[in-house]
């Protein structure tokens, strides 16, 4: 029966990318009138686990034709993350570049930098760690430290904490950010990201465009780093344009 579903649930998108509940469900029923809510509820879901469909935000869905985020993991990434496993095998942290961002940018920027974000315990740990093996590490610089520190070098190793319950991924057994933490954390981090400052809207414009964004994702973990309403904000624009 799901399968059925599947052949008819591309024509139900094509006058819109995105449908809601109510809209998507009366067109199944008009192909199968005799499914009950809960069994096209069950259908639903069961699509959404295929990846056939995707709910980007509550009551709302979309074909999930985009592709998922995956930046390319450097080399130095994978060796940093490595030997932090290797030294601290039960923390939780991530690794990042600054330079993912840059193909959503109209400018490049000239600068980046590579990021450890560490559970907050442990952060202090790592950075100590990480100073005895490395150049130029700096430990939750403020804006200050990047000013009269880090923007004079080409590379740069951060050490940060990382909040509570991240938006986080996985690949090629890296742990990194999911785009959804990044493109909040833009917002906030602003010495980190400052290279992205004035092209924040047309960045999320670039990003709905190429990839499926989790929007409730991105919203829990924005309400933890208390910018809901600017990343409600950003996204607004970002479909009006």
């Amino acid at each position: 029966m799901a399968e059925t579903l599947e052949k008819h649930i591309g024509r139900y998108f094509k006058e819109s990318e995105r449908l809601s509940k109510q809209k998507l469900v009366e067109s199944i029923k008009k192909d199968f009138p005799d499914w009950s809510d809960n069994t096209i509820n069950m259908y639903l879901s069961k699509l959404k686990k295929e990846g056939v469909i995707n709910a980007p935000s509550r009551g709302i869905y979309e074909l999930d034709g985009q592709k998922p985020f995956q930046p390319n993991i450097s080399t130095t990434l994978k060796r940093i993350f490595n030997k932090v496993k290797r030294e601290f095998p039960y923390i939780s942290f991530c690794v990042w570049d600054t330079v993912w961002l840059n193909d959503f940018m109209r400018h490049q920027p000239f600068k980046h930098y590579t990021v450890v974000e560490v559970e907050k315990d442990a952060s202090e740990s790592v950075f100590a760690f990480l100073t005895d093996t490395t150049k130029s590490v700096f430990f939750n610089p403020d804006e200050e430290i990047f000013d009269r520190y880090i923007h004079n070098q080409d590379e740069v190793l951060i050490v940060k904490n990382m909040v509570s319950e991240p938006p986080l991924i996985e690949k090629d057994k890296i742990i990194i950010p999911a785009l959804e933490k990044l493109l909040v954390d833009m917002l906030i981090d602003t010495s980190l990201f400052s290279a992205q400052q004035n092209e924040k809207e047309f960045i999320m414009q670039s990003v709905m465009e190429k990839y499926t964004l989790n929007e409730l994702k991105m919203r829990r973990y924005a309400v933890r780093r208390n910018r809901e309403e600017e990343i409600d904000e950003l996204i607004n624009i970002s479909l009006a344009k």
